[in-house]
């Protein structure tokens, strides 16, 4: 009896070598073999040809003395210091300004891919005219000028530009202040941990019960308006002493009006939002515009002065209550302002209990040059600040593709719910983008990375300056400096992509 007359047909039988899965292992095998022997060849090529030069190879030269000076440095460096050594000032010179550069453009790609897609005209061009523009021109060629053309522009140390906060910039970088915690410092920088873990702990069970029950638990919110009340205060008190002080510098009334402000400010908490919203607004528009049109136009009365700038507040304020006036308070809103009372309030508490100190070592102008302080130079300055525009312009286009992908659906879905265009964005948009957003944002975190490289070009000490040019042309071992450089841009790419990845599975939308 046949296959077919017992009622199921058999499988076709093929030759052994015609067989995809083994013909697909046989493959697999000689390419594995192929590449193996080229490496071996390599090696073996290569250890023959630098013992025919009399040269030595190995790792033992990271045990040496480096002999060398470098300009700038976060870990304690002297030319006694060994190659080691030299390798973890090029890491940590490397990973300050690419976390600065990752930051920074992140928050200004996001703010420009943002404004991109505004319904304003004059907004939305100004961002597509900054990234067309940007993204065209070569990183190397925006570093050279923004070192050579701006920072080294600067006036001389003696001709200093004075900056807010007693920092300086001149052709030398900026001089800040240093910080100088004492010892029970450490005690401070162990709540702001600790104070960093349990606010993430809180605004995660929140999250949790919100998705689940449709609200945030009691327990949350009232604390969240007691925060509310207190961090707006505290903000419009800090920030309206600010702004009187720089308007009126010997001012006695500043601190008093501040508190007025302030309490004002804690009317947009409450029912009366509109009302407090509109007066908060009169009053900082009056001041400021006070203060402009008579510093501009001093010729003109006071009285007059007076009169136009109360006109300019009084628009101001009336479009400010006719935009808020039908928005009523709502206890939907996540405890933003409780998780940052923590942050700050539970360190700020241990800062005052232990008695610890935090002062700050202000630069000094002498004969020379500044004493004391802290010294960004510019290599370094114009670097962060060329990776941060370059890099956000290209962040920028993610965000807005990120945002174009979300279905039309879900925003009027949004404005059928009477969410404003803020909270549509923060609330429904972002959220639903972001699964668009992060793939081609890791990709950008790390060509930020790696394009620190370039910094060599305008003297910055990174690591590959460091470790990849001097120390290569001092130790002669270019092999083995290059296969290090190489490790650590490898292992910088693997962290940067798991914890994006990470992130990713996190926020990625739950099919069902």
């Amino acid at each position: 009896m046949t296959t077919r007359e017992m009622g199921h047909d058999a499988a076709p039988r093929v030759s052994f070598f015609n067989d995809p899965v083994i013909r697909g292992i046989i493959y697999q095998v000689v390419v594995a073999v192929i590449l193996i022997g080229f490496i071996f060849w390599i090696v073996g090529n290569t250890a023959a040809n630098l013992a025919a030069q009399n040269k030595t190879n190995g790792f033992d030269f990271l045990w040496k003395t480096a002999g060398f000076d470098i300009s700038f440095a976060l870990l304690p460096w002297s030319r006694a210091s060994y190659y080691w050594e030299a390798l973890l000032v090029g890491i940590t010179n490397t990973l300050l300004v690419a976390f600065i550069g990752i930051v920074f453009a992140t928050m200004l790609g996001f703010t420009i891919g943002v404004a991109r897609l505004s319904s304003n005209f004059i907004v939305a061009r100004l961002a597509a005219v900054y990234i067309e523009t940007i993204r065209n021109i070569p990183l190397l060629l925006q570093l050279f000028f923004w070192y050579f053309a701006v920072l080294k522009t600067m006036p001389a140390v003696r001709q200093s530009i004075a900056l807010p906060f007693d920092s300086f910039i001149n052709q030398r970088g900026i001089m800040v202040p240093r910080p100088t915690p004492d010892q029970e410092f450490g005690w401070v920088m162990v709540a702001i941990v600790v104070a960093l873990i349990v606010a993430g702990v809180i605004g995660g069970w929140a999250a949790r019960i919100r998705t689940r029950t449709g609200r945030y638990p009691v327990q949350i919110v009232w604390p969240g308006k007691l925060a509310d009340a207190v961090v707006t205060f505290l903000v419009a008190f800090v920030a309206l002493v600010v702004l009187l002080g720089v308007v009126f510098p010997i001012a006695s009334f500043v601190p008093v009006s501040a508190i007025v402000a302030a309490a004002v400010a804690l009317g947009s908490l409450t029912r009366y939002a509109a009302i407090a919203k509109a007066a908060l607004t009169f009053f900082v528009a009056f001041v400021l515009c006070n203060a402009l049109l008579g510093f501009m136009f001093s010729w003109v009365p006071s009285l007059m002065v007076s009169l136009i700038s109360a006109l300019i507040a009084l628009v101001l304020g009336q479009v400010v209550y006719s935009n808020t006036a039908n928005r009523p308070p709502s206890d939907a809103r996540f405890p933003l302002a409780l998780l940052v009372l923590i942050i700050v309030g539970v360190p700020a508490l241990v800062y005052w209990l232990t008695g610890a100190t935090l002062a700050f070592e202000v630069p000094v102008l002498e004969r020379f040059n500044f004493k004391g302080g802290l010294q960004l130079p510019p290599e370094f300055v114009a670097l962060a600040f060329g990776l941060t525009i370059y890099t956000a312009s290209f962040i920028a286009e993610t965000v807005r593709a990120g945002i174009q992908a979300v279905n039309r659906g879900q925003t009027e879905a949004a404005q059928s719910l009477g969410l404003k265009d803020g909270d549509r964005l923060r609330l429904v948009i972002v959220p639903q983008a972001m699964r668009v957003i992060i793939p081609p944002l890791t990709s950008q975190y790390l060509n930020l990375t790696k394009n620190s490289s370039l910094g060599a070009a305008i003297g910055y000490p990174e690591l590959f300056n460091v470790f990849g040019g001097t120390s290569i042309s001092q130790s002669g071992r270019a092999i083995e400096c290059m296969a290090i450089i190489m490790v650590v841009y490898l292992t910088f790419s693997l962290i940067t992509s798991a914890i994006m990845n990470w992130y990713n599975a996190r926020v990625r939308l739950v099919e069902r």
